[in-house]
């Protein structure tokens, strides 16, 4: 998914083995995925993306010179954040060690590989199979009415 406050930018669904950069898009104040081709068009992620970053992540982070940088990683899942608050940015990774990091945090020029994609639920429920259908009609036909 795509944050907010980039609802005015082209986008697309990220593709599984593509790669990605962090960028900065143009009339908006955030930051998020683009593709290295078409850095214009934000690339946007299904929670549950795995992502494998090329180096160590970096990104901003408060009073940064007054506390040592601690290394998170390479690799990330996306999830969003936040969504009951529509006024906030959402989109976010994690970290195996549990650190949620804003993507608008996330340093310009850093390149990512989409590793694997969520599953995709179905949203109906699933047909029941020929053998369960026969049964509720059976137990249905035994108790007549």
């Amino acid at each position: 998914m795509c944050d907010y406050s980039l609802h005015y930018v082209a986008s697309r669904p990220a593709h599984l083995g593509e790669e990605l950069v962090t960028t900065s898009f143009r009339a908006t104040s955030t930051r998020g995925f683009a593709s290295i081709d078409k850095p214009e068009i934000a690339v946007c992620l299904r929670p549950g993306t795995e992502l494998a970053f090329s180096d160590e992540v970096d990104w901003e982070r408060p009073f940064r010179f007054f506390r040592r940088k601690t290394a998170a990683g390479r690799l990330a899942r996306f999830r969003q954040v936040n969504v009951t608050d529509p006024r906030v940015h959402h989109d976010a990774i994690e970290f195996p060690d549990g650190r949620v990091v804003l993507l608008t945090r996330l340093r310009p020029g850093q390149r990512a590989t989409v590793v694997q994609l969520p599953v995709d639920r179905p949203t109906e429920p699933a047909e029941p199979r020929a053998g369960e259908r026969a049964a509720e009609l059976i137990s249905v036909e035994a108790y007549p009415v």
